[in-house]
């Protein structure tokens, strides 16, 4: 039998903002927790979708067609191509899918850019 993962706690349990780790892989798909305030980047995945859900707080996701407020229990997929830039006026816990070849900050290079190496390590 597999163990159980608790998303949130896993969030909780992080230090560094803006640092997604991965707590499960489904099919192509990695699923991550993240702990995040302030803004982050201007960004997009030109091929790939992201879903964003809610554990603790409220989300800000803006693109450039308009914005989405995500409150707790929640959740928002960004379309493929779409430019976002997330932000947080308070602590945010969120839950991310994206596929494994989805690069952390798309093609933009950041100071907040992850490797999958890096999202990877444990806590």
């Amino acid at each position: 039998m597999s163990n159980t993962i608790a998303p949130g706690a896993v969030a909780r349990a992080l230090t560094e903002l803006w640092s997604p780790r991965i707590i499960a892989e489904i099919n192509d798909s990695y699923v991550k927790v993240a702990k995040v305030k302030g803004m982050f980047d201007w960004h997009s995945h030109d091929t790939e979708d992201e879903l964003f859900y809610i554990l603790k707080g409220k989300l800000r996701i803006d693109m450039e067609s308009g914005a989405v407020e995500l409150n707790e229990g929640e959740a928002f997929v960004v379309p493929k191509g779409i430019r976002h830039c997330p932000s947080a006026e308070q602590e945010c816990h969120v839950m991310l899918i994206e596929r494994k070849s989805t690069l952390h900050t798309g093609t933009e290079i950041t100071a907040h850019t992850r490797s999958i190496e890096e999202q990877l390590r444990p806590l």
